[in-house]
């Protein structure tokens, strides 16, 4: 598996990124741990979670930290194989402070974190989406304490437009902080609307872009066919909310995006994962997976 350098850090993370949402349900402790263990094994070593995480159980407002505590548990005795982001932002419990970007919230939060995951540090922690509550200066300098406090090595940002990345590089400068390292945006062949600006501003300013939903829940995965019966083992059966609905206009753009992977001597999910590869700036795809074989065949797609 090859592994890129994140610019301006001396972190090299796997071009799969082994997500953990799904740690939990459908992803057993037991399974999870045997599956990040195996893919520390195989050169995957970018690991992502978040403290919202809990698996298919989550709902807007439940505590989470189920994805953080199995990740940790796995990581015993092999931290130093593995790149670790985790993420702060999302609602996370009843009260008003159990969300956001806030400076209170995110100190809190990453201790809770690491406790979760039974580390000291974290390679790179998320600022899970942007909080309109707060100025964007509480928030970064809040980071960058976390940097000078050594509890996390790089920051970064997700879910975040490009006039709201602008915005914060420009508080960053500034004020002689540290800027965000990356970028996790929603980006797939099925979502595209970050080429307009995301992607342009971050390959100018060398911001790593590391997307999520680059499967786009299993439908660039050609399992999906037009007028067949839905694999019960999948994601539009098992989480349908996480998921577009299929209609004959998806079919109609899946069938082009096949047709084009064709062109190229690709199958869909090749076309899928190394489209976004060959983007300038992209350096790591986020993949949930719920099993050995599933990541096992990722990584043969990208190889």
């Amino acid at each position: 598996m090859i592994q890129n350098p994140l610019p301006k850090t001396d972190l090299k993370v796997s071009q799969l990124c082994l997500g953990t949402m799904t740690f939990g349900t459908p992803v057993g402790e037991a399974d999870a741990i045997q599956l990040t263990h195996w893919a520390l094994e195989h050169g995957v070593n970018f690991l992502d979670t978040a403290n919202m995480y809990e698996g298919y159980t989550r709902y807007p407002g439940s505590a989470g930290g189920v994805g953080e505590e199995i990740l940790g548990k796995a990581l015993k005795g092999r931290r130093g194989q593995a790149v670790v982001a985790t993420k702060v932002g999302m609602k996370i419990g009843p009260a008003d402070d159990d969300q956001g970007a806030s400076r209170a919230h995110i100190l809190r939060e990453i201790d809770r974190s690491l406790v979760r995951l039974g580390c000291d540090y974290v390679d790179l922690y998320y600022m899970h989406k942007f909080d309109p509550s707060v100025p964007l200066a509480e928030s970064a300098q809040a980071m960058n304490d976390l940097i000078d406090a050594g509890k996390v090595r790089h920051w970064a940002i997700s879910n975040f437009s490009a006039e709201q990345i602008s915005d914060l590089l420009a508080v960053c400068d500034q004020n002689g902080w540290r800027r965000p390292v990356a970028l996790q945006p929603a980006y797939s062949l099925l979502k595209r609307d970050i080429e307009k600006d995301v992607l342009p501003l971050c390959q100018r300013e060398q911001i790593a872009v590391l997307p999520y939903q680059v499967l786009q829940g299993g439908l660039l995965t050609d399992k999906y066919q037009r007028g067949a019966e839905i694999p019960k083992d999948s994601r539009q059966v098992e989480k349908p909310e996480w998921t577009m609905a299929l209609t004959d206009e998806l079919f109609n753009q899946l069938e082009q995006i096949k047709a084009e992977a064709q062109k190229q001597g690709r199958t869909l999910l090749q076309h899928a994962l190394k489209s976004l590869l060959e983007t300038p700036a992209v350096l790591s795809l986020v993949v949930g997976v719920k099993n050995i074989p599933q990541l096992e065949r990722l990584i043969a797609a990208v190889e």
